[in-house]
């Protein structure tokens, strides 16, 4: 795993959590490994509370002025979001089930994000019903689909995810920033420009920014510096054609697993 540095640079972390030892005997938090293993059997997933938490303070250290978002997809649990909650960051969710984890511990609504490409009616509608901060726009049908859904005096702020047509990821199945693919709305089409026009008709939706995801185990920071520089490019042509400041710009990273 890594951490980005104010610099740009590619922080190396160490796989084991900050509380992990090997003398006299393995363990982490304090706790035996093998007690573990007596009680519980194998495989077990041991999640450090502490490493959790220091790792969270380590974005905001290395990121001020940038709201972080815990993928829940990775991992959730009720004592995760707990933790999250705890420490200032926000939650990107992706399922129904996700976000009802989320709720069911009080997760601030305003500090979640909900994305996917294949969000159902009823997801969409949890999701406006609790007030989540955003909603990523996946397609151009799904703006139709929300805006029925606010209701009346409300409005939704939305981003919409944008394909930067940049390839980047350990493997072809899981570049998901690349024209050619299921996922987003793709600039080189016209499909960005299309959903902004028609976003702005829409009083129910208010468009927040841009949202991009490049793919899953990228290890450096490079194709990000790239992507930024394609989506703000975009934001100056949102402002230049429609007068309209995005003010936001949400670029998703996936850090490879520890080796």
């Amino acid at each position: 795993m890594s951490v980005l540095q104010q610099d740009g640079a590619l922080l190396p972390v160490e796989p084991w959590s900050v509380t992990t030892r090997f003398q006299p005997v393995a363990s982490t938090g304090g706790v035996p490994l093998m007690h573990i293993v007596e009680h519980y059997g194998t495989p077990a997933y041991v999640v450090d509370e502490a490493d959790v938490r220091e790792r969270c303070r380590a974005f905001r250290t290395a990121l001020p002025d940038a709201a972080i978002l815990y993928a829940a997809k990775a991992f959730l649990c009720r004592a995760m979001v707990t933790w999250i909650r705890q420490e200032g960051l926000g939650l990107d969710v992706c399922s129904g089930g996700e976000l009802a984890v989320a709720r069911s511990v009080g997760f601030p609504a305003e500090r979640i994000v909900l994305h996917g490409n294949a969000k159902t009616p009823h997801e969409l509608l949890e999701a406006v019903e609790y007030g989540v901060g955003r909603i990523v726009v996946d397609n151009l049908a799904e703006i139709t689909r929300l805006a029925a859904l606010i209701p009346p005096g409300r409005q939704q702020k939305i981003l919409l995810r944008a394909v930067p047509d940049i390839e980047a990821g350990a493997h072809a199945a899981v570049r998901t920033g690349g024209e050619g693919q299921k996922f987003g709305l793709s600039i080189a089409s016209g499909d960005v420009a299309e959903a902004v026009d028609r976003v702005l008709r829409r009083p129910e939706l208010e468009p927040a920014g841009l949202h991009c995801h490049l793919g899953s185990q990228i290890g450096a920071a490079e194709p990000y510096g790239r992507a930024v520089r394609v989506m703000v490019e975009q934001l100056a042509r949102v402002r230049d054609t429609h007068g309209v400041v995005l003010p936001e710009l949400d670029l998703v990273a996936v850090r490879p697993a520890p080796s």
